[in-house]
């Protein structure tokens, strides 16, 4: 599906997403080590397990509430309540304020995430869903190797001007949404009576979430999600220990007398780069090489590249050989992008379609809870053990993908 035959929805979301995504990545790697030099990394380290459980509600909620009043009136609340917490964030006087609009945008864009997702399946057709999301996720990613270079410098040496900026982006695109974006939800599946009680509302919602959480096939979908992406976040968790403390400094290339030396920091962000470089060169190959496939071999070849190149770590502590399994691990990660959304974007029915990507957000925030478990058990398991067990990881989630698919045939 050609980008000039995009319905105009999609083509304003993948410029404002885009720009936005730029900024988050300017500030978002960095939040942790400013909570940190204020509060203490113990405390910083017990506050951020806060925004992911914020997070799973306003996902749930979002979600809901875009099948009831449609996805462009939850986008709107999503981006409306970013770029108010964005503002706050840049006049606050104080580093507590400071956390409370941290979270206040992290709910803000757990709102908006639902109804986006769900407007996509509204608007693209089964078979161009993988490259629709492909699209989005080469633009989402192109900020996520960009932004950290430039975030280096200014958030924190111009973090009030960063965060301006994206309190200003976030406010265009607001306006672009209300102006340009049309109501995508099947009109006939949209409820028109809205003047409910909240609390009944909310009894409904619930009770929805209550029916989807016995859908059995979404139910180990979730489970073998949360499996797959705990063994795919180690890039930021156990990777970083294990680089920065088992890899010892070593010449990248000499060129005679001249040698590029890297330290065991250098080389963990150099590492970091090419994952970046790769997803946003190869997001769109990698689709359309395995447009053909099913999805059930997608998910199994992501979890066992992901899984064998993480494990492969551990193997050697060459700088050359650690590229070479960073590939093999991002590859297991890019595979498994497009597939995700599709699946779910197919599977979902049309009147529920925002709540089950709201649900569906879930394996992401539980997985963000369980990965630093490896940080954790790296006190007393060698290296190896660490990594035998990130690998026992993947190959739960490719026998909970095998019967997956095999109770969604039945």
């Amino acid at each position: 599906m050609k980008l000039r035959l995009w319905d105009t929805n999609l083509k304003v979301r993948l410029i404002g997403e885009a720009l936005f995504n730029m900024l988050y990545w300017m500030y978002f790697p960095f939040i942790t080590v400013y909570f940190g030099s204020s509060f203490g990394n113990q405390i910083a380290g017990i506050l951020m397990t806060a925004p992911p459980i914020f997070s799973i509600i306003g996902s749930l909620v979002g979600g809901a509430l875009a099948d009831r009043l449609g996805r462009r009136p939850v986008m709107l609340l999503g981006a409306s309540i970013q770029t108010l917490m964005f503002a706050l964030f840049a006049l606050s006087p104080s580093r507590w304020i400071d956390y409370a609009a941290f979270i206040g945008i992290g709910i803000g864009g757990a709102i908006y995430r639902p109804a986006s997702s769900a407007m996509v399946a509204d608007l693209v057709s089964p078979q161009d869903l993988r490259q629709v999301f492909a699209t989005f996720t080469t633009a989402n990613n192109i900020g996520a190797v960009l932004g950290p270079a430039f975030g280096a410098v200014f958030f924190f040496h111009y973090r009030q001007e960063l965060l301006w900026s994206c309190a200003f982006v976030l406010l265009l695109y607001f306006i672009a949404i209300y102006f340009i974006v049309h109501e995508t939800v099947p009109q006939l599946e949209k409820h028109k009576d809205l003047s409910v009680s909240i609390p009944r509302m909310l009894k409904e919602q619930w009770k929805g979430y209550g029916i989807i959480f016995r859908d059995k096939v979404f139910l180990v979908y979730i489970l073998a999600g949360i499996f797959a992406l705990v063994t795919i976040l180690q890039l930021d968790l156990y990777f970083a220990v294990y680089v920065t403390n088992y890899v010892p400094a070593q010449t990248l290339f000499s060129w005679h007398d001249y040698e590029l030396v890297l330290s065991s920091k250098d080389i963990f962000g150099w590492l970091l780069g090419l994952n970046g470089l790769l997803f946003v060169l190869f997001v769109f190959p990698v689709t359309k090489w395995f447009r053909n496939w099913k999805e059930r071999n997608v998910f199994i070849l992501s979890s066992l590249l992901a899984g064998a190149g993480t494990f492969a770590l551990g193997l050697n502590t060459n700088i050359w050989f650690l590229f070479f399994v960073t590939i093999i691990f991002t590859f297991g990660e890019i595979v498994r992008s497009p597939v995700t959304q599709s699946f779910i974007s197919r599977y979902a029915p049309e009147h529920a379609r925002g709540q089950y990507m709201g649900a569906n957000n879930l394996q992401f925030t539980v997985s963000r809870f369980l990965a630093p478990v490896t940080v954790f058990m790296s006190a007393w398991l060698p290296p190896m053990g660490v990594f035998s067990m990130i690998l026992v990881f993947a190959f739960i989630s490719i026998l909970l993908y095998i019967q997956l698919y095999r109770i969604h045939q039945e």
